[in-house]
């Protein structure tokens, strides 16, 4: 048994020596790899660096790529921006022009030394002395200088029964000013001061020029002079607007421009500046109504200039004037009109009249009710004025037509002027 496993061991070894031998021959058979030239490789990266480098050199400074890098960090970065919002979003983006207009800061910064804060004071009766006391605040606008003297602009409502006005100024100065004239109808007055105040004006440009939806500036004094020289920024909401407005002379209209910037009581007679820093309006009224916002109105330089510059020649402004005071026949119960025909629904009342004018040298009686002017019908009291002052001139007739006691007549009345002043 012995022998038989030796046999097989040396079996096995004489298998494994003959195995060990057949490789050794293949191996001596089998011819060995050449190993590559790694030289060469390092050399065709080298050419191939020169070659991109004489390439690079040559070509690119022919490029707009090349322009683009030499621009500023800060430019090169918007580029970028605006190339990775146009790949994100599929829009190519164009460039925006402001127009032609300035700076806001700089214009409100220069336009803002012509603002000035206004205080009315008004004369009370206090333990039998008379005080002046302030009544209220409004804004103004330095735009004239003549010699020793600067005029300022604002609304007649801010000065009106004023004993007197104080102008403060941009640099915290105060100084008295003296009322050349108003205007009630307008809602215009102007305020002189000494000329040594005035280093800036503003420049007053024609609101003729105005389109919806351009950039207005509205600069003031909004709930008093602790908040002097305010700036809201908006846009024209529309031009040539008509609004009927309340006044001492009684109800009127006036054209406006509108705008959505803010006007807060206390921003009347204060700026309203177009982008140029140029004055285009006089702020003159806000709706502040529950629920309503973005309505604010200013007299535009085309209708407040003529107006400005008749007072500061004449300290008044001329008008054709019939001399009566007028209700709207539309507000008058029919009760208090039992003659006036059912058919006459538009007009005006006769309530009451200048002993001393035109109307009551025609003939013109309390209670008359007018419903035409030369033809024309009148529908209330502020279309009367409208073409009482839109053609005829003082000494020109007009043919008014009166219902008195049931009966149509037509009165002549030749007009007489009347200067509107503010005592």
């Amino acid at each position: 048994m012995f022998e038989q496993n030796n046999q097989n061991e040396e079996m096995n070894t004489t298998e494994t020596n003959d195995t060990d031998v057949t490789q050794k021959e293949e191996m001596q058979r089998t011819p060995k790899q050449k190993k590559p030239f790694k030289g060469r490789g390092f050399l065709n990266t080298v050419g191939a660096g020169i070659i991109g480098s004489v390439l690079t050199l040559t070509v690119l400074p022919q490029t707009d790529y090349y322009q683009n890098l030499a621009q500023p960090r800060v430019e090169q970065s918007a580029d970028n921006g605006q190339a990775n919002t146009s790949s994100n979003s599929g829009i190519t983006p164009t460039s925006v022009s402001t127009g032609a207009g300035g700076d806001i800061a700089n214009i409100v910064e220069d336009a803002s030394q012509s603002i000035v804060g206004i205080v009315n004071y008004q004369s009370q009766n206090r333990m039998g002395t008379a005080e002046a006391t302030p009544a209220g605040t409004g804004s103004g606008v330095l735009f004239k200088k003549e010699g020793d003297s600067a005029f300022i602009i604002t609304n007649n409502h801010v000065i009106e029964g004023a004993s007197k006005i104080e102008v403060s100024l941009y640099d915290g100065e105060k100084t008295e000013g003296e009322l050349i004239g108003a205007d009630p109808l307008t809602d215009l007055a102007v305020v002189k001061i000494d000329g040594k105040y005035a280093d800036n004006l503003l420049e007053v440009a024609d609101s003729s020029e105005l389109r919806a939806g351009e950039q207005v500036i509205a600069i003031g004094n909004p709930l008093g002079l602790d908040l002097s020289r305010t700036v809201t920024q908006g846009i024209v909401s529309a031009v040539d607007r008509t609004i009927p407005v309340q006044t001492s002379e009684g109800e009127s209209e006036l054209n406006v421009i509108q705008t959505d910037a803010a006007i807060n009581p206390g921003n009347s007679g204060g700026a309203l500046l177009n982008s140029k820093g140029e004055l285009i309006g006089i702020n003159s009224a806000k709706i502040s109504n529950s629920g309503v916002e973005g309505l604010g109105f200013a007299i535009p330089s085309k209708d407040f200039m003529p107006i400005v510059s008749q007072i500061i020649q004449t300290g008044k402004v001329e008008r054709p004037y019939i001399g009566i005071g007028m209700k709207n026949l539309a507000d008058i119960p029919r009760s208090y009109l039992p003659n006036l025909p059912q058919s006459v629904e538009s007009g005006v009342v006769v309530a009451n009249i200048d002993p001393t004018s035109a109307a009551a040298d025609a003939g013109i009686k309390e209670g008359d009710a007018i419903t035409e002017m030369n033809g024309k019908s009148i529908e209330n009291v502020a279309d009367l004025r409208r073409q009482l002052y839109g053609g005829p001139k003082a000494g020109d007739k007009i043919d008014l037509t009166v219902y008195r006691d049931g009966k149509k007549m037509t009165v002549s009345v030749t007009l007489t002027s009347n200067a509107m002043m503010n005592g």
